[in-house]
């Protein structure tokens, strides 16, 4: 009996043997980080919610203050749901960056500072300025830039 035995190909020297072998199709990591800057988005606006929880105050003398202050934290629904989604955040970011490469999709990842002023206009009702107008302006701008070079290298 023989048996054919197929073995991938020899890492160039200074190559990891993982980086010649065939990346495996799944979803664009381009997309998978567009998806981490709404997960960010959406978590720091229910963050803020979170944080305008009133909380007791700690003590460390008193244990008591600080089981008290426990149990108050994990009753913040809305900043447990932000600190979930940062984990979804987390996580899809992992499985982009195991695709794609950094200088692309990090940049990418700034976008999420815009969804934050977007969102907070709609569900805290802040003002849009000048300044920020202009900082969203520069991001986006940032990101076409850095996008465009990175896919031109």
């Amino acid at each position: 009996m023989s048996s054919a035995t197929t073995s991938s190909p020899p890492a160039s020297p200074g190559i990891p043997a993982s980086a010649t072998q065939h990346k495996p199709h799944g979803p664009n990591p381009v997309y998978l980080v567009f998806g981490c800057t709404v997960f960010a988005g959406f978590a720091q606006v229910l963050m803020k919610y979170g944080a305008l929880h009133p909380m007791p105050a700690i003590h460390p003398a008193d244990l008591s203050s600080i089981l008290r202050f426990v149990i108050a934290l994990l009753g913040n629904w809305p900043l447990l749901l932000g600190y979930s989604l940062h984990a979804c955040n987390a996580f899809l970011l992992i499985m982009a960056l195991r695709h794609g490469e950094l200088s692309v999709l990090f940049p990418i990842y700034a976008l999420s500072y815009i969804w934050v002023d977007l969102l907070s206009l709609y569900f805290f009702h802040e003002h849009m300025n000048v300044w920020k107008s202009a900082g969203i302006i520069l991001v986006m701008g940032g990101v076409a830039l850095l996008g465009r070079v990175s896919t031109k290298v």
